[in-house]
């Protein structure tokens, strides 16, 4: 692999540890260095980091909250 590419992956330690969890990445990676863009968008949708699973993630919690209101409401007004 070039010393540039190593030199990123080890400045960033989540595409680090991407490429240790799906090793095909070092094999595309030394055949086209290039693919490193495409490399950070699949590690972005490996730990679930882009916009819609945060919106997903913010949405369920909301949810939650909901239905903690809804519990707790119901069991005061049994009371």
């Amino acid at each position: 692999m070039r010393k540039d590419v190593l030199d990123v992956l080890n400045q960033r330690k989540d595409l680090k540890d991407f490429v240790r969890v799906q090793p095909q990445w070092y094999r595309k990676l030394t055949r086209n260095p290039q693919d490193f863009e495409a490399l950070e968008i699949a590690a972005l949708h490996h730990y679930e980091k882009t916009i819609p699973h945060q919106v997903q993630k913010f949405s369920n919690g909301i949810q939650m909250a909901s239905m903690m209101m809804h519990m707790f409401n119901s069991m005061n007004s049994q009371s």
